[in-house]
């Protein structure tokens, strides 16, 4: 089952995200169901978000799959919406 995260960071947290990207982009490849997965940028281009679409089994699955992420595990999001997602095109 297909999911979208997407993860808006707390005001101000852009070193926080910096200091925890290189645990955060391991933990991506290492889960095995990241399908896509990149940053939402602000005007000046800098990191602000974050936009995950993952394939597992069902909603816990991303429930958890969002609470083990490091980005999360350092508090860095101000919010998280999982919504189940159908690929078209």
């Amino acid at each position: 089952m297909l999911f979208a995260l997407i993860c808006i960071d707390k005001p101000g947290a852009l070193e926080v995200r910096k200091a925890n990207r290189g645990a955060h982009l391991a933990y991506l490849n290492e889960t095995g169901v990241v399908l896509q997965a990149g940053p939402f940028l602000d005007d000046e281009g800098q990191m602000n978000g974050s936009l995950l679409v993952i394939d597992v089994a069902d909603r816990a699955a991303a429930e958890a799959f969002a609470a083990g992420d490091p980005y999360a595990n350092a508090g860095l999001f101000d919010a998280v919406t999982i919504r189940a997602w159908n690929k078209v095109i």
